[in-house]
């Protein structure tokens, strides 16, 4: 039975170097890492087989970077040969902007909206980001999860030591 061999990858001298430095860098992703060392050693004509016994990886994934960086055009940069598909799922809701404009209405006081409260909650300032316009709609748990991830609590403003509104 005859055996297909794989399609071979011809590097540059600016790709080998860009490539090796990936490899050798410490700040680099392992994973990319992983896949320069793919690359490096196709051109070197290593098969699939050795290169997945080499790396420790299974020859799907060696296959599937080698047929990647073929099938990218010859311009692309390296980095972006080598880093990962689209993931699926859905877009982002709210943009950075959106969540900032969110908090800064947490740390302020609720009198500089017309609030007759004396502590924002998380269902007030969901409100008030859209009464203000900068959220067609919002859930309360929307706002807290922006809450935690800056470590913000819906609590009374600390200008407001004795609970009084400003």
């Amino acid at each position: 039975m005859a055996r297909l061999s794989a399609s071979p990858i011809r590097l540059d001298d600016d790709q080998r170097r860009t490539l090796e430095g990936l490899q050798r860098a410490h700040t680099a992703p392992q994973q990319v890492a992983l896949r320069a060392r793919i690359i490096l050693l196709s051109d070197d004509g290593v098969g699939v087989r050795e290169i997945a016994r080499r790396l420790g990886v299974w020859p799907k994934t060696v296959r599937r970077w080698r047929k990647r960086w073929l099938s990218s055009p010859a311009g692309v940069e390296v980095a972006v040969r080598l880093s990962d598909a689209p993931k699926s799922g859905a877009p982002a809701t709210f943009t950075a902007e959106q969540i900032c404009a969110i908090i800064a209405i947490a740390c302020e006081r609720p009198s500089v909206s017309a609030r007759p409260i004396t502590h924002w909650s998380q269902q007030e300032v969901a409100d008030e980001a859209m009464r203000r316009g900068i959220v067609d709609s919002i859930s309360q748990r929307s706002v807290g999860r922006f809450f935690k991830r800056v470590g913000l609590e819906a609590a009374p403003h600390p200008l407001l030591a004795d609970g009084q509104a400003g």
